[in-house]
């Protein structure tokens, strides 16, 4: 079992930027692929960013291509986001999620975290 933790969420204006981390408790986080989903109101959980094992391989979705950035760090067990030039529409809860294969379908994760809090404001 593997629990997460989100933590860096807030407010910011559009055109700023936010850094997300999930802290990983446990000693099997390298063994797991690693992704970041997000859920606005009323709206699908939908995919964001994912990151292999070693960090070596990144994949994101293309409304945030460009603007976001994905990390790991091993030796600290936690995966970081790094949001730039925000957009009102980014605004969501973002989760962070580990599973075994490198996927963009939430089913294929089964650990989650509770979630941070994004808000973008025009």
């Amino acid at each position: 079992q593997v629990q997460l933790v989100e933590s860096g969420g807030g407010l910011v204006q559009a055109g700023g930027s936010l850094r997300l981390a999930c802290a990983a408790s446990g000693r099997t986080f390298i063994s797991y692929a690693m992704a970041w989903f997000r859920r606005a109101p009323g709206k699908e959980r939908e995919f964001v960013a994912r990151i292999s094992r070693s960090g070596g391989s990144t994949y994101y979705a293309d409304s945030v291509k460009g603007r976001f950035t994905i990390s790991r760090d091993n030796a600290k067990n936690t995966v970081y986001l790094q949001m730039n030039s925000l957009k009102p529409e980014d605004t969501a809860v973002y989760y962070c999620a580990g599973g075994p294969l490198q996927v963009a379908s939430p089913a294929a994760y089964p650990y989650w975290g509770q979630g941070t809090q994004v808000t973008v404001s025009s």
